[in-house]
């Protein structure tokens, strides 16, 4: 069923609110899918954070005009599915990845983690992003290891001397 004028503003209104505050944009083609494995796709997208939204190509041009995903909208044609991640910026690309591996028909076109349009060969490359738990305990694990190498010399040390006067 079509929409009339004021139900395409709205679906424009919609997901521009969902591109504000989204941190990457993927743009997958899913012909071919069949309706229960999209159901299977949106499933795993929101069980990780991700929205996924089917939208015509005009429309979803209209929501990026003026964002930092504007670049991405002379990538949108044919079928396409949109997976929007908040502050997890490999989220999306994980989903899809993982997606594709058992569905071929889903094919990334494009994707932009908020500067510049992606191709979509960098998938693998954003979706191996660490996410903020795991950045933030590789970082303290870097800045945790020189104290406890500096408390294992001095160990050493003292049992060395000990060892020594014995």
């Amino acid at each position: 069923m079509a929409l009339n004028i004021e139900g395409k503003k709205l679906v424009v209104e919609e997901v521009s609110a969902v591109v504000a505050d989204a941190g990457s944009m993927i743009a997958a083609e899913y012909r071919g899918l069949t309706v229960e494995q999209m159901t299977q796709l949106r499933a795993s997208a929101r069980a990780a954070g991700v929205k996924v939204r089917v939208v015509k190509n005009t429309l979803a041009r209209r929501a990026v005009a003026g964002t930092k995903f504007e670049d991405m909208g002379e990538t949108f044609v044919g079928p396409l599915v949109f997976a929007f991640s908040g502050e997890e910026l490999g989220n999306a690309a994980r989903v899809f990845k993982d997606f594709s591996k058992d569905n071929a028909a889903l094919v990334v076109k494009s994707l932009s983690i908020g500067d510049g349009v992606m191709d979509a060969s960098q998938l693998a490359i954003i979706a191996a992003l660490p996410t903020y738990d795991e950045a933030l305990s590789k970082l303290l694990y870097v800045m945790k290891e020189p104290v406890a190498k500096i408390a294992r010399g001095l160990v050493a040390i003292k049992e060395q001397k000990e060892a020594e006067a014995a």
